[in-house]
């Protein structure tokens, strides 16, 4: 009887330290998985949206460009991620719902600067705060971006572009001459205002 029971005892502490063993394992196992997750910036994931104004009511005017162009990127964090993504945006990818401001905006604002084709730019990160590097019309400026982050994932950056910082105001007087009716007001004035709030929105993939 004394050997059975000792063979039971043995027996029971086996199958209870193999238990603990399996649970351990798989702890090991769901941290090498949630350390191996990584957040993806891909352009088919990506939206640049933008508002202009006109009249010295200021009243919106909004597009966007239905082409972005930069490598799939990834990163432990979303920062890591976005942080030095280079991108270039075809200005012929601009598009307003009306055809007949879109040729407009494309030659004689876009067709008034540099470098016509692209605009260029880098994203940049550092202690927690975006810029995008932009290039346009021959000139690299910093435009800031606010960022807000939600699900994780889902990334929002927002920021206002001054034309003047880019030497764009000879491109934008081309504009408003022939937009000239199309911009005047109830106070007879005709406005093209110089900031464009620009809309970056993404979401981060696994990969």
């Amino acid at each position: 009887m004394k050997k059975i029971s000792y063979l039971i005892i043995v027996l029971a502490l086996s199958i209870v330290a193999c238990k603990e063993n399996k649970k351990e394992t798989t702890t090991e196992g769901n941290m090498e998985v949630a350390a191996s997750e990584k957040f993806v910036a891909k352009p088919e994931a990506t939206s640049v949206k933008w508002t202009a104004y006109k009249t010295t009511d200021k009243l919106p005017v909004g597009g966007e460009f239905t082409v972005l162009k930069f490598d799939e990127k990834s990163g432990a964090t979303a920062e890591e991620a976005l942080n030095n993504l280079n991108f270039s945006i075809p200005v012929s990818s601009l598009f307003t719902k009306d055809p007949s401001r879109d040729a407009k905006l494309k030659e004689s604002f876009f067709g008034a600067m540099l470098d016509t084709d692209l605009i260029k730019g880098t994203i940049k990160v550092a202690n927690g705060n975006y810029v995008a590097t932009l290039t346009m019309n021959g000139v690299t400026k910093d435009l800031p971006l606010t960022v807000e982050i939600t699900d994780e994932r889902r990334v929002k950056m927002t920021g206002t572009m001054n034309l003047a910082d880019w030497d764009a105001l000879g491109a934008l007087e081309s504009l408003n001459k022939v937009c000239f009716d199309l911009h005047t007001g109830p106070d007879g004035v005709s406005k093209t205002w110089e900031d464009v709030a620009i809309e970056v929105s993404t979401y981060l993939r696994k990969n």
